[in-house]
């Protein structure tokens, strides 16, 4: 894993994920240098946002499946490195994690953990390219503590994180961090 990102989840645990513009706007005037996810944008404005986030000091991971006019092919993680300020990408398919780790991006490997058979499909080589895997839904601790020593890589618990007690939880379960749309997590 990147010592950077390390570094900023250590310091702030709670990922501050922008799904829009007021998103966006929330997030530029909080004064904390944190991580942010990316969960929005398109090909002609992602550059954009991302030049307004490292301005505040925040580290930039861009949600490439969810980048309006982005490819699912690697060519597309080219483009991320090259024409924006992202520290990384966040990725579910194992091909783009593999490219953006050549291109020295830090590295999530998004995962939907929906039933048993969805656990067991993980690519167990994941940790090769994976800086961080993230779990969704996050409200699973014992799924966080089998994922972090099945994989080998550290665990951010995203999706339905709503309250302090589920911060707490996911944390310790083992998770190095929580990722989460909701604006009143992101103050605590």
């Amino acid at each position: 894993m990147k010592q950077q990102l390390y570094d900023a989840l250590s310091d702030n645990p709670i990922i501050m994920a922008i799904k829009d513009e007021e998103g966006l706007k929330t997030c530029l005037n909080m004064h904390d240098e944190t991580v942010v996810f990316v969960l929005y944008g398109e090909v002609a404005t992602i550059a954009d946002i991302t030049a307004k986030l490292k301005e505040t000091g925040k580290q930039v991971m861009v949600h490439m499946d969810l980048i309006s006019g982005l490819s699912a092919r690697e060519e597309a993680v080219d483009f991320i490195a090259k024409y924006t300020r992202a520290d990384g990408i966040i990725s579910t398919r194992y091909e783009q994690i593999k490219r953006g780790k050549q291109l020295n991006l830090s590295t999530i490997y998004r995962i939907f953990v929906i039933d048993s058979k969805a656990l067991s499909n993980v690519n167990r080589h994941i940790g090769e390219y994976a800086d961080i895997v993230e779990i969704l839904p996050g409200l699973m601790p014992k799924i966080i503590t089998r994922m972090k020593k099945a994989l080998g890589v550290p665990i951010i618990a995203g999706g339905l994180i709503a309250d302090k007690e589920d911060v707490i939880q996911a944390l310790d379960a083992g998770a190095i961090a929580i990722s989460t749309t909701n604006r009143e997590v992101w103050e605590m």
